[in-house]
């Protein structure tokens, strides 16, 4: 049995898998936001709850929002910002006396759409989550690529490419969190969507009420949804002329845009070397079930 744990900001949630992928156990808690000593016993009670409810003991994997530092064995880059700087694994292992494995959250998407979901059996995946923030991860052969410094997949931190001359001022006006401008996560999250719609009708929407607008022949919705395609048809252009995956996937809230999988292929080539495109994009099978059992597919077969 492979249990996963998938640690949000806002909810920490389980499964325990079979070695066929079956659901055994799934439950989920209020993550206990700036707390890491109640963040790591959260976690051990729902290990401790699958285990009891399936009867069985499982490996454990845990997907976080950031990454361990291959040099200090801590936690970097994570926004829920209590865990940065934690040793994370070394407590959980601690605390269950067995070996835990820790990936990113959007590494574990890559993994659980490469075992079993929209990738499976491709041997390179490149797995984006285009939500509120916009991450990406690697599968190679079904698991999980961090790289050398833990950073493999951290997509969303490197400017837009390609910039023309609005863009350019977006950068300028639009600064991300990290400290740098124009990072390709201001364009196409769905803060990103929402936040160039906002710069063009002055109206503040959801991502959600803007295609409702767009479905309702709103021009500037439509104008806000066709920059977004370009964008991220840019943006995966870039992927491809450096990694070139075997298939791309896609989940996050504009995930669900189904517009997408018919207009972004056909723009990527005007970005691609050469011109040539046909790599499948697709929208993660599992949805927002993928982060949860990539963790569970940390221990393969």
């Amino acid at each position: 049995m492979r249990i996963g744990i998938d640690l949000g900001g806002t909810k920490t949630e389980v499964i325990a898998l079979s070695d066929q992928g079956e659901s055994l156990f799934r439950h989920r808690v209020a993550t206990p936001r700036d707390d890491y000593p109640q963040t790591l016993a959260a976690i051990v009670g729902l290990v401790e709850q699958a285990e009891a409810a399936t009867g069985q003991r499982g490996s454990v994997g845990v997907g976080i929002p950031g990454t361990l530092s291959s040099l200090t064995r801590r936690v970097k880059n994570a926004n829920s910002t209590w865990l940065n700087g934690q040793p994370l694994d070394a407590d959980l292992q601690r605390l269950l006396g067995r070996e835990v494995r820790i990936a990113n959250d959007a590494n574990c998407l890559a993994v659980s759409e490469a075992v079993d979901g929209a990738a499976a059996g491709q041997q390179t995946v490149f797995a984006v989550i285009i939500g509120t923030g916009c991450g990406a991860g690697v599968a190679l052969n079904g698991q999980a690529h961090a790289g050398g410094n833990g950073n493999g997949g951290e997509w969303g931190h490197n400017p837009l490419p390609w910039m023309d001359e609005d863009e350019l001022r977006y950068r300028a006006e639009v600064p991300c969190y990290c400290g740098h401008a124009g990072c390709i996560e201001t364009f196409i999250s769905g803060t990103g969507f929402a936040t160039d719609y906002q710069r063009l009708s002055g109206i503040a929407l959801s991502g959600a009420e803007i295609m409702q607008r767009q479905q309702q022949q709103d021009p500037l919705a439509e104008l806000a949804l066709s920059r977004y395609e370009i964008r991220l048809a840019k943006s995966l252009a870039h992927v491809v002329n450096i990694l070139d995956p075997d298939m791309i996937v896609l989940g996050g809230g504009m995930s669900n845009v189904e517009r997408l999988y018919q207009t972004v292929p056909a723009l990527v080539k005007n970005w691609v070397f050469g011109g040539e495109f046909t790599t499948p994009i697709r929208q993660a099978v599992h949805g927002d079930s993928s982060g949860v059992r990539g963790a569970a597919w940390l221990w393969p077969l």
